[in-house]
């Protein structure tokens, strides 16, 4: 309170305060104080931690992406050959430290295996969109730690695309053109013309000028190198009027004259590739390396990944003013979004126990349904039960009824066999003592 209201009696009377960036004077120095220093400082700090530099090549595959990478930094990489037989398209990365001088490079080769060998080849862009969009994620991840250790973080961010085009001498190939369209505003394309001795000096002029306009129609945005420096501005001016550049890698040395050169043998003749009458490779080294390395890393941060900073940051709802063009807090966005979406969690919440209550209430009602089936069932077959008992205990009785009857013939039966036995004996003893008693009737 104190602090304010001395404000506002400087305010009241009239004192000039000068806000930072508001006012600068420009005072001479009585002598030498010692900050012209500062480049130095800044180029010894850079030397010492040493610089990052990395590559994406697209193109088809026997392009010879692998040789122009071996022939651009004069040394053999390791790498398998890529086949044709490929599923889809896969981004292999392989991290390298090389040492020139004093000055130590970290370069990371990014090549897109299997890219353009499918018959369907509709979204052979979309793994190389989500490898570069996975290295923003990653820094941008990196940035917004509360422990931050970004000196020593390996930027992963792609600084180059150097974007293999075929030789064929008609026109752009359309996957090459879907591709290059949806990378324009992610990475720094250069578009090169791979294998360039394949196809004459009139046709390779022609293929440029073909190459340019279809770019320019389709509205590709390739890399342009910077002309606002004026050490480089006439070079990179002049460049500019070249791209595509057409190139040939070789890591073969053929002796030419007396010197021992990097060169092609063919049936008809040897093709040199740092003869900058046989192909622009030279062309590509100056601007890619000797010239432009550090704009292209700039541009990436300062473009392409700050595009993809400010979307993402605005999907999660920051921005720089509100409705009423102040300046916003970040605590109250954060606070804002917290309100949000606690809301939704109670929201979802609410929703997910109706639908959990509704549930069980048709569960329950499912459950009454088969209960009730069940008891309809079980008096069914009860019924049908004691119809069938009652059916058996009638027939048992009639069985029993036909057994007693039966039994009741039999003893009948057997009663009158024996009477009829005794009948007949009785009367054989008569006769047998009639004929004792007449023995005349033995005679007869």
């Amino acid at each position: 309170m104190e602090a304010e209201a001395n404000s506002g009696s400087l305010e009241d009377s009239g004192a000039f305060i000068q806000r930072p960036g508001e006012g600068c004077r420009t005072v001479p120095l009585a002598g030498h104080v010692g900050f012209d220093s500062l480049p130095d400082q800044l180029v010894n700090k850079s030397v010492s931690q040493g610089f990052c530099f990395n590559i994406l090549c697209v193109g088809e595959t026997g392009l010879g992406k692998s040789t122009l990478m071996d022939t651009l930094f004069n040394t053999k990489f390791e790498g398998e050959p890529a086949t044709h037989t490929q599923p889809g398209v896969q981004l292999r990365s392989n991290t390298y430290d090389l040492q020139e001088s004093n000055v130590g490079l970290k370069l990371t080769i990014v090549s897109t295996v299997g890219f353009g060998d499918q018959i369907n080849k509709e979204d052979s862009y979309k793994p190389i969109v989500e490898f570069i969009d996975a290295q923003f994620e990653a820094y941008l991840q990196e940035e917004l730690k509360i422990r931050r250790v970004l000196h020593s973080y390996h930027d992963s961010r792609i600084h180059a695309c150097l974007y293999f085009i075929a030789p064929t001498g008609h026109s752009l190939k359309s996957l090459d053109l879907v591709t290059m369209k949806k990378l324009d505003s992610k990475v720094n394309i250069i578009p090169i013309i791979a294998k360039s001795d394949a196809i004459s000096k009139s046709e390779l002029t022609k293929f440029k000028i073909k190459i340019t306009s279809e770019l320019v129609s389709n509205g590709v945005q390739i890399y342009q190198f910077p002309t606002d420096d004026e050490s480089v501005a006439e070079i990179n001016g002049t460049m500019n009027a070249h791209l595509p550049f057409a190139v040939i890698g070789s890591t073969e040395e053929l002796k030419i004259g007396n010197k021992m050169m990097k060169a092609r043998q063919y049936p008809w003749g040897t093709v040199q590739v740092e003869n900058e009458a046989h192909c622009d490779f030279v062309k590509l080294r100056e601007m890619l390396i000797r010239v432009n390395m550090e704009d292209l890393r700039e541009q990436t941060h300062s473009r392409h990944y700050e595009l993809y900073r400010r979307c993402k940051l605005e999907e999660m709802g920051f921005k720089d003013t509100d409705p009423d063009s102040k300046p916003f807090s970040l605590q109250e966005t954060y606070e804002a979004k917290r309100n949000e979406f606690l809301g939704e969690l109670q929201k979802k919440e609410e929703e997910m126990r109706q639908m959990f209550v509704q549930r069980v209430k048709e569960k329950e009602a499912e459950l009454k349904e088969a209960e009730k089936e069940l008891h309809e069932k079980f008096d069914r077959l009860k019924k049908l039960h004691q119809d069938e008992k009652k059916k058996l205990e009638d027939k048992k009785k009639c069985l029993d009824d036909e057994v007693n009857a039966f039994k009741q013939r039999k003893t009948a039966a057997e009663l009158l066999q024996s009477q009829g036995s005794q009948a007949g004996g009785s009367q054989t003893l008569k006769r047998d003592k009639e004929k004792k008693n007449n023995p005349w009737l033995c005679t007869e």
